[in-house]
């Protein structure tokens, strides 16, 4: 067959080289046996929340120790054994990519010695690369998955229905306006997330401090007052819903990064899916554990995190904020996207020199200060 209709694929924490030919219609089979140890358990669980539903039965073969080859090449010979029915018409394929090195190695070794079709999926290009039988050509996988699946297959359960809305224009024109202000405005824009943020409980902010009042604070309420985001009531600022509420509270930066993303995703047809606002609940060992994504898109099956900020970032210690911003900007990429995945912080403030080393240390792109005024261009060098 020129398509095996059973893959055995090896659980590790990388899901995404066992998911993706398993989503493919060109090389999807009709079943798949996952090989897991005890430690993998819960990965095999998010890789068949994702699965179930798309016509793969799902069996699964346990190991008792994933770093015992003797032990993983007796267990894979007796599911060949087992699956002797398919082995005559060379029905089924090992996928070499997951597992542990010996998982790797002596599953590989007990395909060969059947003479079993055996493939590695490219972790940088996507690509089916066969092992076995040689000369096959490598098949190019499609960039078919969206967020919510590939979130899942992180144990990333997103709680709503992402936001993949364009952005009101009268929005986005107000956010164009306050970038195109950025010298002017950055205190002002401290003391209104302040004041927005104070409203959070019945949208109505508390009384505006005289020593921070200053002629940029009062252009800019009078700008969200004319398209009616705030309503000024004596030394008050009157919110009209919690969603207006929130964008003067730095969602505005989000609305216009997802715009430019947007923007680059109607030239890319790399990128497949994009969203912004997105409320999920990571899974671990138990626990759940709420996040929220600012803007987040696919561009060949890699996920790229970006986190908006317009708050001050005063100190460059270690537990200050600008640096538990980006660690945990960091941490979460891993753990929602794995090794391939990206992220870039952005903030309309300027970030000091030892942030931007932390940053690059970190492998987080940074785009702040009035760098926002060619947010494309770093956009762009984003996603390559």
């Amino acid at each position: 067959m020129n398509h095996p209709r059973i893959h055995v694929c090896l659980v590790s924490s990388q899901p995404l080289p066992n998911l993706l030919p398993l989503l493919d219609r060109s090389v999807r089979p009709q079943r798949v046996i996952f090989v897991v140890g005890d430690r993998m358990r819960e990965r095999l669980e998010w890789l068949r929340s994702v699965l179930q539903g798309r016509g793969i039965r799902i069996d699964e073969w346990p190991i008792d120790d994933p770093w015992d080859f003797d032990h993983i090449q007796t267990r894979i010979m007796e599911l060949l054994e087992r699956e002797r029915e398919a082995l005559y018409g060379k029905e089924i394929a090992l996928n070499a990519t997951g597992g542990t090195k010996p998982m790797s190695i002596a599953a590989y070794d007990a395909f060969r010695a059947y003479d079993l079709p055996v493939f590695y999926v490219h972790p940088e290009k996507d690509r089916v690369v066969w092992f076995v039988p040689e000369g096959k050509a490598p098949h190019d996988l499609a960039d078919r998955i969206r967020l919510e699946p590939f979130l899942a297959s992180h144990g990333v359960e997103v709680c709503a229905e992402p936001r993949r809305n364009v952005p009101e224009p009268e929005r986005l024109e107000v956010a164009a306006e306050i970038i195109a202000g950025i010298g002017r405005y950055r205190s002002a824009i401290g003391t209104l997330n302040w004041l927005a943020a104070g409203a959070e409980r019945n949208l109505r902010s508390k009384n505006i401090p005289h020593h921070s009042r200053s002629l940029e604070l009062e252009e800019l309420i009078d700008l969200l007052e004319r398209r009616r985001l705030l309503k000024r009531v004596g030394d008050r600022l009157v919110f009209p819903d919690e969603e207006a509420r929130f964008f003067v509270n730095g969602g505005w930066l989000e609305y216009h990064v997802f715009d430019a993303v947007r923007r680059i995703r109607s030239e890319d047809p790399a990128i497949q899916d994009a969203a912004f606002g997105i409320e999920m609940v990571r899974r671990s060992r138990g626990k759940a554990i709420p996040n929220e994504l600012d803007v987040a898109f696919l561009r060949n099956n890699r996920l790229h995190l970006i986190e908006c900020k317009t708050r001050k970032f005063a100190h460059d210690h270690e537990d200050a904020p600008g640096s538990e911003a980006l660690y945990k900007l960091e941490t979460l990429t891993d753990l929602t996207g794995g090794l391939q995945a990206r992220a870039m912080l952005i903030s309309y403030r300027e970030l000091r020199g030892t942030l931007r080393a932390r940053a690059a240390d970190l492998g987080v792109s940074i785009c702040a200060g009035e760098d926002l005024q060619r947010l494309r261009e770093h956009l762009l060098d984003f996603v390559r």
